[in-house]
């Protein structure tokens, strides 16, 4: 069964080269959605030393994408029908809350909280002292206000979230 696009974005945060594949990049594709990955810039290295973009490149037929298009070149893909941001760091969560978008991954995610019906599920992992700062509690309210499903679910579990 073919589920539509779905967008798997991942920041910079430890351990994720160990799991963003087998936890939830193959059991998406096993599930009967294309994948379009975009990668935070600082995360690329981190896959690249794992050798794990070969692996990740193999469960889609659409580039993963890191860096930005140029003016000139057409949107390699149309934007997914929903995505998951995991694991997102506290830094990256604080900029998709204001609207920043420095990097290839979070323009998508910007542009796609603004699209009418697509889901946007956004797994922090961020320490008990960054979600101590007085702007989190913020942050993850303005997130949700904007239909931003924001989860401390594992993994495994974020899939299950597109359903609900």
């Amino acid at each position: 069964m073919t589920r539509g696009l779905l967008g798997l974005v991942a920041s910079g945060c430890g351990g994720v080269e160990s799991w963003f594949r087998t936890d939830l990049a193959e059991p998406a594709r096993q599930r009967g959605w294309r994948l379009a990955i975009t990668l935070t810039p600082t995360v690329v290295p981190w896959f690249a030393e794992a050798n794990e973009l070969e692996k990740l490149q193999a469960l889609t037929d659409l580039e993963i994408r890191w860096n930005p298009r140029l003016p000139s070149q057409p949107k390699p893909y149309p934007t997914p029908d929903a995505f998951i941001f995991a694991p997102a760091s506290a830094n990256s969560v604080a900029k998709l809350a204001l609207g920043i978008g420095d990097n290839q991954a979070l323009t998508a995610l910007n542009e796609a909280i603004g699209v009418e019906n697509c889901k946007v599920v956004v797994m922090p992992q961020a320490s008990e002292d960054k979600r101590r700062h007085p702007m989190w509690q913020s942050h993850v309210t303005t997130l949700t206000n904007a239909g931003v499903v924001v989860t401390d679910e594992a993994p495994g579990r974020l899939l299950d979230l597109l359903d609900t």
